[in-house]
């Protein structure tokens, strides 16, 4: 359900919401309904109350039981029985409706005007007859009394359809007619008159007694009539809805309109009907629906879609309006001021209560109401466009007497300017920290700090003294990581022992400065703390960080020392792990020794010619034939030898070639037999 204001009057719309698809079963429906709020909260008032593609024409029985529609595609009629809020049956046709009318108080007798010349007749069980009319129709309208329908069409003349007969009737001709068609037609139920709008302007009344024009309105433009209606049980108020968007109101005693309303749109009216119960009129265009009030003409609301609107209808002497137009969705809207929710649909009436009651007004900061309608028409305000201009001294009269300073707004104020005053004292970071050199960045600022602190005691400070911070040219040693301090130097430590490591406790400080936001600065003994450092304490200072460093330094060094003869040894006993394993692998071919062959005979020579065989040079041949073997590289060897490749080749093609700084050789020279260049 949405609610629109529309000149303060609620509309409430029923028809906006999710739908579910007409293809899930009941299982899922309720699942989807159960885990979907918003299909849980909508309000389906009639159920499946949609066209396939648009709507046409719609109408509530007489009886005010059932809504029959008409839409397309296929073309088909649907009845709604409201007392079920559901359907009651749905048909369908060969051609697309034009008008159409229920003969009775509910959907049991109905007559159909079709796009093709047809009209069909169909009962309660469904299509009595079908047959075709002498001309294409437009409208028509049934006559209770003698069983008569008037089909107005193409052409001057109203051609006459007898149910009881069951034949077609002389039709109603006027011979001073000059009309080339009939667009609209309404009866009226007190004098029985026939009023047809023809498309050149004028409206004529027959007696179907004397089957005689009695009477002729002429509205004084060449427009088309496009819609007629007569007031609820009233004989003389006549509405006339014309081709161009206007509305006329006659007393059909009288030849000139008593009020004429214009819909500003220049589109066909396409329906008027007068309201039962209120004295106003409602009017429809394709754009908009307008209801206003018959006598003085003031607009009361309107309805707007958000596709063409193409028919509608009222309940009698109720609020509850149906409305046909372009889209699948019938729409329904309660307009709750024109009246109670019919009996069917009782609980929206409950519904629009609790709404208003828990609506709740709407407050702008901007927004002041200075009560000065009553000034309006006067000097004092210049209309511009939607709103007015006022003269300042009087815009601030008003407001002051509109909006007196009250103590709710002294104790407001108070509060934002304590927590304002508060505020100020809090720290306020400028910049966080560098992500290089921080340690240096904490000690310039605090420099800096101690320098506005002598500035703000002397007054004065040399300008010799100039900040890295400050200056442009040494913003890299702040962002660039290749100009980090390296404090772990020996020559750092040795020399700035105390610039290279701050005070713990003042570091800490000024590192929370910079990255907590919301604690609250130093206080003054904190404060004086920092800045309370004498220069004997600096010296004295100075001398025990020097000796701390060197012992520190001589200490690292001894470690180190250590550090490299264990890693020399552990190097050399892997070397000597690795050349056992060697030793002890398998060989993939082994030629054994001729003195090997002959172990026996070896044992029985001395010691002297055993050496002198083993000291005897020994060839690698064996009957003339040579066998060389090559050892596998490791992966480490493989990649080593191929990274001094790329690096060689990378170093060759950066050289630069010093050929061109040779000079160029000059020819010998000789005379007289001597070289002498």
């Amino acid at each position: 359900m949405n609610v629109v204001r529309s000149n303060d009057v609620p509309i409430y719309d029923l028809t906006v919401g999710k739908s579910l698809p007409e293809w899930l079963d009941e299982r899922k429906r309720r699942t989807l309904i159960k885990k979907n709020e918003h299909l849980r909260r909508r309000i389906e008032l009639i159920q499946e109350f949609d066209m396939p593609g648009v709507s046409d024409s719609i109408r509530i029985s007489p009886d005010g039981e059932y809504i029959v529609a008409t839409g397309t595609y296929k073309p088909r009629v649907k009845a709604y029985e409201l007392r079920q809020l559901g359907l009651k049956f749905e048909r369908c046709f060969d051609a697309e409706v034009r008008a159409f009318r229920m003969l009775g108080n509910d959907y049991s007798k109905m007559i159909f005007l079709q796009a093709d010349r047809y009209i069909e007749i169909h009962s309660q069980g469904g299509k009595y007859y079908r047959l075709r009319i002498p001309k294409f129709g437009r409208d028509l309208e049934y006559h209770p009394g003698n069983c008569d329908v008037y089909f107005a069409g193409d052409g001057p003349s109203v051609t006459r359809l007898n149910l009881e007969q069951g034949r077609f009737l002389n039709p109603l001709t006027d011979e001073s007619d000059y009309s080339t068609s009939n667009d609209s037609i309404k009866i009226n139920p007190v004098h029985q008159l026939i009023m047809v709008g023809s498309n050149d302007g004028k409206i004529r009344a027959w007696d179907h007694r004397v089957r005689k024009v009695v009477g002729s309105l002429d509205i004084g433009s060449a427009v088309g009539i496009s819609s007629l209606a007569f007031r609820h049980n009233d004989a003389l108020n006549l509405a006339a809805g014309t081709s161009d968007g206007r509305i006329l109101l006659y007393d059909v005693r009288s030849s000139k309109p008593i009020f004429v309303k214009d819909h500003m749109y220049e589109r066909p009216i396409k329906k008027v009907k007068f309201h039962t119960t209120l004295d106003q009129v409602l009017s429809l265009d394709e754009k908009v629906l307008k209801i206003w009030d018959r006598v003085s003409g003031k607009p009361y609301t309107a309805i707007e879609g958000s596709t063409s609107l193409n028919d509608f209808d009222v309940f009698p002497g109720s609020g509850l309006i149906v409305i046909a137009n372009e889209q699948p969705k019938m729409q329904v809207h309660y307009i709750p001021n024109l009246g109670p929710a019919p009996k069917w649909c009782g609980f929206l009436d409950n519904i629009t209560e609790e709404l208003e009651e828990s609506e709740s007004t709407e407050l702008y900061d901007d927004y002041n109401s200075l009560s000065l309608e009553h000034l309006v028409g006067t000097p004092l305000l210049r209309a511009h466009m939607h709103g007015y201009f006022i003269d300042v001294r009087l815009y601030r009269k008003a407001k002051a007497l509109a909006k007196p300073y009250t103590i709710d707004k002294f104790i407001k104020d108070k509060v934002k300017t304590t927590l304002d005053e508060q505020a100020e004292k809090r720290v306020k970071i400028k910049s966080h920290l560098p992500p290089v050199n921080k340690d240096l960045f904490l000690k310039l600022t605090d420099k800096e700090e101690n320098k506005e602190l002598k500035k703000s005691k002397k007054g004065k400070v040399s300008k010799e003294e100039e900040s890295l911070l400050k200056d442009d040219r040494f913003s890299s040693l702040f962002k660039d990581p290749r100009f980090a301090v390296d404090t772990s130097e020996e020559t750092y430590r040795l020399l700035n022992p105390v610039v290279s490591k701050l005070d713990d406790s003042k570091k800490k400080k000024l590192e929370n400065k910079y990255q907590v936001v919301d604690e609250d600065s130093p206080s003054g003994s904190e404060k004086s703390d920092l800045d309370s450092s004498s220069d004997e304490e600096e010296g004295q200072v100075w001398a025990e960080e020097v000796r701390k460093e060197h012992k520190k330094i001589q200490i690292e060094k001894v470690e180190t020392q250590r550090r490299e003869k264990a890693e020399k040894l552990a190097a050399k006993l892997s070397k000597i792990s690795e050349a056992a394993e060697r030793l002890n692998r398998p060989k993939f071919y082994e030629v054994k020794d001729a003195a090997q062959g002959s172990r026996g005979k070896s044992k029985h020579k001395s010691l002297e010619e055993r050496i002198k065989g083993e000291a005897a040079p020994r060839s690698s041949h064996r009957d003339g034939h040579e066998m060389s073997f090559e050892a596998s590289k490791s992966f480490s060897q493989i990649r080593r030898e191929k990274e001094m490749k790329e690096h060689r080749e990378e170093r060759q093609a950066v050289r630069r070639s010093a050929s061109h700084l040779k000079k160029k050789r000059i020819a010998p020279k000789f005379w007289m037999g001597k070289r002498i260049v």
